[in-house]
């Protein structure tokens, strides 16, 4: 079953909720008093909805198969929970949940035997719940459900950025404002009292590992460095995804020729060799292991096949649903899961990950510091802006190639095509598309 935007947007609330209360149970039950263990002060916790949206938008279509099903559970809530821990490992220095002393854990972000159980909930969810809420949904008047949306994310959205300052003035302890006038310092210390000491008290109090005073010594790291890019900071994964775009982009076009004998095109974008999944992936994956860097090859092999597959699946359904286009359909592999990834391709990404971290990131990382700082900058802000523009203009002449090649197959005429239409028709024709993109295919 196909479900709504307005159904998704429910969901992510309803299964926020029912997560929420199912920390606070489980709180009150292990320190026997009421702790909110929610990431913001309403009764939410969002990475229970993000689960759950993930779920339904990526999975129903493996209901025919119950393993394949359970198993798309374990390895996307993994995915979800893996990223989102290191994440905010990232962000904020320290982790919000620590599966350290459970046997079968990853690094402590995930386990087995909550992977397991997120599994189990993925087939009663898409099987059960979902149709049961759907069935309630029905019953509300779409308006007042679509004010209530809108109420409820705009108040999601307030608590999410007032908790998050929070935190981080945990760390940074109102830094900036210190150095303005004495009269505006006590107006800063007014509100910072009045706002954020209850939030920081929570969220002491949910997750000790927060406490601000194991946040000491932050600021000392926090030194601005006259090196560019240096560690695992933003602009290096930004030099990483293009790099890893362009390489990705060239691997997989060198590998085509090699098994297939044509030379074809595996762009993701209209301008350029850059495959953004593939920048993307490396991108996200050094973020996400860069921790374990130093770990053995087979660790980090395993790591980058779970991490690797489930990012490859979510990008096929995602790219599918954005642009109802296939980019690749590997439904002629054996162990494939969906058409979307196989057991030899997840290989490969295990095998990329080792060659990445072991082999190419360190020498790749070396180069990139030693460009001049503002050098640096500079030549990356202009990329990001060249690959905003790449990717629009990517996405808009896919979206009108679709609609020409279903105007041609319904042998329908526009009548008046408008400016933009008209420039995408003569610089983007289907003759220059199906170069670009040879493996397509249009998708109900």
């Amino acid at each position: 079953m196909v479900y709504s935007f307005y159904e998704i947007c429910w969901f992510f609330f309803i299964y926020s909720f029912i997560g929420w209360s199912a920390e606070v149970c489980a709180a009150a039950f292990n320190r026997k008093k009421f702790i909110n263990r929610g990431f913001v002060n309403g009764p939410f916790c969002p990475v229970y909805g993000i689960g759950a949206a993930a779920f339904t938008i990526f999975l129903p279509e493996l209901r025919e198969n119950l393993f394949f099903l359970f198993l798309g559970g374990v390895i996307l809530a993994s995915f979800i929970e893996f990223t989102t821990g290191a994440l905010l490992e990232k962000v904020f220095h320290k982790k919000w949940w620590d599966y350290s002393k459970i046997r079968f854990n990853f690094e402590g972000y995930i386990c087995l035997r909550y992977s397991v159980l997120w599994g189990i909930f993925a087939v009663l969810m898409i099987y059960f719940v979902n149709p049961f809420f759907a069935s309630l949904l029905s019953l509300l008047p779409h308006l007042p459900g679509v004010i209530t949306l809108w109420v409820l994310g705009g108040l999601l959205i307030v608590d999410a950025l007032g908790t998050a300052l929070a935190i981080l003035g945990m760390q940074k302890r109102m830094r900036q404002i210190t150095q303005l006038t004495e009269e505006m310092g006590k107006v800063s210390k007014l509100l910072e009292n009045a706002i954020t000491r209850k939030i920081t008290g929570r969220m002491e109090k949910a997750f000790p590992a927060l406490d601000a005073k194991n946040l000491k010594g932050q600021e000392k790291q926090k030194a601005k460095s006259k090196v560019f890019a240096e560690g695992c900071s933003f602009y290096k994964l930004i030099s990483l995804f293009f790099i890893g775009a362009f390489l990705g982009d060239v691997t997989e076009t060198i590998f085509c020729l090699i098994t297939t004998g044509r030379l074809m095109s595996r762009s993701s974008v209209v301008y350029g060799p850059f495959s953004i999944v593939w920048g993307l992936g490396c991108a996200l994956l050094t973020a996400v292991l860069y921790r374990i860097k130093d770990k053995s090859d087979s660790y980090i092999f395993i790591a980058g096949t779970l991490l690797g597959g489930a990012y490859e699946y979510i990008c096929s359904v995602f790219t599918e649903l954005l642009f109802g286009t296939v980019f690749w359909d590997y439904s002629g592999f054996r162990f494939n899961l969906g058409g979307r990834i196989n057991l030899l391709y997840c290989f490969f990404w295990g095998i990329a990950a080792v060659v990445w971290m072991k082999l190419l990131y360190p020498h790749l990382s070396r180069w990139i510091e030693k460009l001049p700082l503002k050098t640096g900058i500079i030549l990356c802000n202009i990329m990001i802006i060249f690959m905003v523009f790449n990717c629009l203009l990517s996405a808009l002449a896919l979206s009108r190639y679709e609609e020409r090649q279903r105007m041609e197959d319904a042998q329908i005429q526009t009548e008046s095509p408008s400016g933009l239409d008209v420039f995408l028709d003569t610089h983007f024709d289907n003759t220059r598309m199906e170069k670009i993109y040879p493996n397509a295919k249009l998708v109900e």
